[in-house]
């Protein structure tokens, strides 16, 4: 007798697609994203997990924590759990409709805090108010590369000095070879995770216009520009990385 298929698990890639298209959050994409990125970032789990250890250290009486790019709220999660100011209100943006109803539901079943709200709007357009906390992980790399310095410049105003923006991103690396061997050691990572040789190569070819990667430099560089005080890599496994970044 065959076994179910898990309709929580990421295969959307395992069969030839007819008609490749570029990767978008949709409802496909929201009802496996948990497996989909604990599978795919190495490091995840920990980035998670620290988010909520770095917010809590960070956190200010009567300020907001953002949590942009939420997805099912993971980080926003891990950032509630840790932060015991009852003035603190934390709020999750994502300007995915299927990613928000996840998000609900995970909160509903996971931890009921009255100073959580979800929100649906693009993070290019939302009007943020005395951030001691933003949370940017895995979101920026997203955003096309012209907007991501005003966005930034937007967080940062938001901010006292002392308040914290983490920013987690996939990185390129200034040295093609080793770029290359990186890429190539993600690419067995994901293989251990299960993954095969084509849904690697149908997801890395529905990512690569959407997904825009960085170096560290350039990501150093535009925190200070837009006001940062200091910012640096806290935790990387392989090309991806988390920064910190204090105003």
């Amino acid at each position: 007798m065959s076994k179910s298929p898990d309709p929580t698990r990421d295969e959307l890639f395992a069969e030839v697609l007819t008609q490749p298209e570029l990767f978008t959050f949709s409802e496909s994409v929201a009802g496996v994203f948990p497996d989909m990125i604990n599978r795919s970032v190495p490091g995840y789990a920990t980035v998670v997990a620290m988010t909520g250890v770095l917010a809590a250290q960070h956190a200010r009486p009567d300020s907001t924590i953002y949590d942009l790019g939420c997805s099912w709220g993971a980080s926003l999660l891990s950032a509630a759990r840790k932060i015991d100011y009852p003035s603190c209100q934390l709020i999750g943006i994502d300007n995915s409709e299927a990613m928000l109803k996840r998000a609900r539901l995970n909160f509903q079943e996971q931890l009921s805090d009255q100073r959580v709200v979800l929100q649906a709007s693009d993070i290019m357009d939302i009007q943020l108010e005395n951030a001691s906390v933003v949370i940017l992980n895995y979101t920026l790399q997203f955003v096309p590369i012209k907007h991501r310095e005003t966005l930034l410049r937007r967080i940062r105003s938001a901010m006292q000095p002392g308040d914290v923006l983490i920013l987690s991103e996939k990185l390129t690396l200034p040295d093609p070879q080793l770029n290359d061997y990186l890429i190539e050691l993600h690419h067995n990572f994901k293989r251990q995770q299960g993954y095969s040789d084509l849904e690697i190569a149908q997801k890395r070819q529905a990512l690569e216009d959407v997904l825009i990667p960085e170096t560290r430099h350039q990501h150093v560089e535009r925190l200070h520009q837009v006001g940062f005080s200091r910012c640096d890599i806290w935790f990387q496994c392989l090309n991806f990385a988390s920064l910190i970044a204090i105003a």
